[in-house]
């Protein structure tokens, strides 16, 4: 009889979302700051009607930046911190399809790139500081380049994440920063400065004016030194029989060997010492007379001429008194087989660069020569006179009588003995003097 079709009757199978995942576009490395497009693609029946984008434990939410309805999530200048894992889910109306998660990885060249230093606090000479280089980068940081800062000029010192400055010195004190790069760029940190404290060094001392230095006049002794902090104390030291004596600034004088101490409160730094040569005329000008004594007739006697100047006395000159022309010259002035018309004063000039001063006079008296009185042998009694003959003396001096009106002692064979008006040793009395009979 034959066949008969029937109408096709359309079978329209619904099933939820399958088959979802994302695609990267552009594809390769993603570059901070270029535009990525995320692409979520699922089969679904009906057709997905909404997409959510999720990061790895956080959710985008509508008011996300990069919250989308739609199949896409776009990145325009994508950025280091939108790194992470990504998944996209599809709704339908029946059931929702999750797709597997994609990393994005954004690469950046470094950045936040800072120092640290350890130990924290002040550095202070001869101690171990290590500087530190930090970045954040991807890929991590492939060099560290260390510079230094002084003077207006940056130098290169060395490489590594660490500067390590061991027994740092005074020198080292300046800015430091680090470079740090890996093949997105480089970054560099901004400058730390390293201020390094030290104690006085190189201290000194300087005169003002200079030049010769004389007496009177207003001199000025500065102390220098280089410390960090600066010197906050200066103390002044003259030499005192090797030894030093602190001083004040008014402590000061001539003729002394000087230096000064400096204090900055982390040690001490002491100057070499300089002499203060200060130079004056003569003074305390004076008189010596050798030997010392009595000065006799026919007798040598030097005089010499002593006096304080600086520089030493150059010329001396000697003068007596009521004489116009002077005497001698030189620091010693002898007189040989003195005789009386030598007596009177005597008085030195001292003289230097700077100027000259007298002595005060010295008398020089001059004595007769030293006789010896006659023994009582040598005194013999005038046999038709009771008075005696008189001692026969060399000189005549007014100290003694003579022996013209001295009568015998009627009880005894001694005589009288001289009416000394003074004592004098040039005279033995006549105490014990006999007479001797013819």
């Amino acid at each position: 009889m034959g066949t008969d079709r029937s109408r096709t009757i359309n079978m329209n199978v619904k099933y939820g979302p399958k088959s979802t995942s994302v695609s990267v576009s552009p594809s390769g490395e993603i570059v901070e700051d270029s535009s990525v497009t995320l692409t979520c693609s699922s089969d679904a029946n009906p057709p997905v009607q909404s997409y959510t984008w999720y990061k790895k434990n956080l959710v985008y939410y509508p008011s996300t930046t990069y919250m989308t309805t739609g199949p896409h999530l776009v990145f325009n200048q994508i950025k280091s911190s939108d790194t992470g894992e990504y998944y996209c889910e599809a709704w339908n109306g029946i059931k929702t399809g999750r797709s597997e998660s994609i990393n994005i990885d954004v690469k950046y060249k470094p950045k936040s790139t800072s120092v640290s230093v350890s130990p924290s606090g002040e550095i202070v000479e001869g101690s171990s500081v290590t500087l530190t280089c930090s970045s954040d980068a991807n890929p991590p940081v492939q060099s560290y380049t260390w510079w230094y800062k002084k003077n207006g000029g940056h130098y290169q010192s060395m490489t590594g994440p660490h500067h390590v400055l061991n027994q740092i010195q005074s020198s080292d004190t300046g800015g430091y920063y680090c470079e740090s790069q890996n093949e997105m760029g480089t970054d560099r940190s901004r400058t730390i400065n390293m201020d390094v404290k030290y104690g006085p060094k190189n201290t000194s001392v300087s005169v003002s004016p200079s030049g010769e230095i004389v007496e009177g006049s207003s001199v000025t002794l500065t102390c220098s030194s280089d410390a960090n902090p600066p010197v906050d104390k200066y103390t002044w030291y003259k030499t005192n029989g090797g030894h030093y004596q602190s001083i004040s600034n008014q402590n000061t004088g001539p003729q002394h060997v000087y230096n000064c101490e400096a204090w900055s409160g982390i040690r001490k730094g002491r100057s070499e010492s300089i002499n203060i040569d200060v130079k004056y005329a003569p003074r305390n000008t004076s008189v010596s007379v050798s030997p010392s004594g009595e000065i006799v007739e026919g007798s040598s006697v030097t005089l010499t001429c002593s006096s304080d100047a600086n520089p030493p006395v150059d010329k001396y000159t000697w003068y007596k008194k009521n004489v116009t022309s002077p005497k001698a010259s030189g620091q010693s002035y002898s007189i040989t087989n003195i005789i009386s018309e030598d007596r009177g004063e005597y008085y030195c000039e001292a003289q230097n660069g700077r100027g000259s001063m007298n002595s005060t006079a010295l008398m020089i008296i001059v004595a007769g020569k030293q006789s010896s009185v006659l023994t009582a042998a040598s005194v013999r009694p005038d046999c038709n006179r009771d008075t005696y003959t008189a001692l026969n003396m060399r000189t005549t001096s007014p100290d003694y009588d003579t022996l013209a009106s001295v009568h015998p002692d009627p009880n005894s064979d001694t005589y009288t003995p001289l009416n000394m008006k003074t004592r004098s040793p040039e005279y033995d009395t006549l105490a014990n003097v006999r007479g001797i009979s013819h």
